[in-house]
């Protein structure tokens, strides 16, 4: 019996890159005042980013409904096969809860997993867990792999300003003139299921080192695992950069690279960059 691994648009995976991957990821819904829209779907990540810098609020996310996870559990299951759901973090949304309220209706053959991730990191969990379904595990044999592979699962950021996280109210507007004066660039992480704040640098170029040191510090990255490379906005300069100067981290090899979409980038904003890998 074949399990379908399905995932939500916090993993930053875009519809092209999951449907080469055998990967199906619903959209979340944000809105923009009265606009909605579905996450990488009605809106390009190029028109949310246009739209992101000339408004004067950040847009609203919504949880995903249980009506639309049974939906997707239907067609993932309707051929008799299993499905394995990857949730974006109980920590920073209640989708988990509709999408297990959903899958009480299959009896058994969906199976609910808390990443306790979002953004790139979310993604290479639902890479693994794709590779388990393609090595003819079932659906509790890729529950248990994806338990002991989420505590390898590492994901570091450096966000390019402050003006996102002052418009969201998380720093104040003195902080934030502070900040872009002195080119403070906060160097972000996810533990246990929410944000946290590894430490702040001023420019790009030491943040970069920062990303370097917290990599080198566990010992590496496992490049028998999932990796990903991530940026938000519409200039990918500064990714290519990090890439270019820390490559030999990834033994030269070429390293799939996300848009950061709406979940991340309405904080992020323009230019910040990610990666997400398993250590070793």
């Amino acid at each position: 019996m074949s399990v379908k691994i399905i995932t939500d648009s916090a993993s930053d995976l875009s519809q092209e890159e999951a449907k080469k991957l055998g990967i199906t990821v619903i959209p979340l819904v944000f809105r923009f005042g009265n606009d909605e829209f579905y996450d990488g779907v009605t809106i390009s990540n190029e028109e949310f980013y246009d739209r992101l810098e000339k408004e004067e609020e950040l847009p609203k996310t919504s949880q995903i409904s249980p009506y639309r996870y049974t939906e997707a559990f239907e067609e993932a299951t309707k051929d008799g096969s299993e499905a394995v759901y990857l949730s974006i973090s109980s920590g920073v949304s209640g989708s988990v809860q509709s999408a297990m309220m959903a899958a009480q209706e299959f009896d058994g053959k969906v199976k609910v997993f808390d990443s306790k991730h979002f953004c790139i990191s979310l993604r290479v969990l639902a890479e693994y867990a794709k590779r388990l379904a393609d090595e003819g595990k079932n659906a509790d044999e890729i529950m248990t792999g994806l338990e002991e592979a989420s505590k390898k699962v590492r994901i570091i950021a450096i966000f390019n300003t402050l003006e996102n996280l002052k418009k969201g109210g998380r720093i104040s507007s003195t902080a934030a003139f502070v900040g872009e004066m002195l080119s403070i660039k906060p160097v972000i992480t996810i533990k246990d299921g929410g944000v946290e704040v590894l430490g702040k640098v001023r420019g790009m170029k030491k943040g970069f080192v920062t990303m370097r040191e917290y990599i080198e510090a566990e010992g590496g990255i496992d490049l028998s695992m999932p990796y990903a490379l991530a940026y938000s906005g519409k200039d990918p300069e500064n990714i290519n950069r990090f890439y270019e100067e820390n490559k030999d981290l990834y033994d030269n090899r070429e390293v799939p690279l996300s848009f950061v979409g709406a979940t991340v980038g309405t904080y992020a904003g323009a230019n910040a960059i990610a990666t997400a890998y398993f250590v070793k």
